[in-house]
């Protein structure tokens, strides 16, 4: 039963010795606008940590009978292996076309 105990006490050692992680910095918005009507929505936003989105939608007449929602936007940000991606994209009738870019910050 010493045993059991004693290996016990040594997990919770080598767990209290490992190094901890400081708290994440707090992330916060800087910027938010919104305008959204019966044909259509604008919106974007962007935040402390270098995230930003923007978008807009426009209801169009695809056929006599058929309205569709077109949608082009993009978004950017910076990724835990230090690039920053951007993707622009448009997606309609002919589906959801991305394109990316990929910075490499101080290059």
């Amino acid at each position: 039963m010493q045993k059991y105990v004693l290996v016990a006490l040594a997990f919770v050692a080598a767990a209290a010795a490992a190094p901890q992680q400081a708290a994440p910095e707090p992330i916060y918005i800087l910027k938010h606008d919104a305008i959204v009507n019966p044909d259509g929505y604008n919106f974007e936003f962007e935040t402390s940590d270098g995230t930003q989105r923007q978008e807009s939608g426009t209801l169009r007449q695809i056929s006599e009978d058929v309205k569709a929602l077109a949608v082009q936007g993009s978004y950017k940000y910076a990724a835990p292996d230090g690039l920053i991606y951007t993707v622009t994209y448009v997606a309609d009738e002919h589906g959801f076309q991305p394109q990316e870019r990929v910075e490499h910050p101080g290059q």
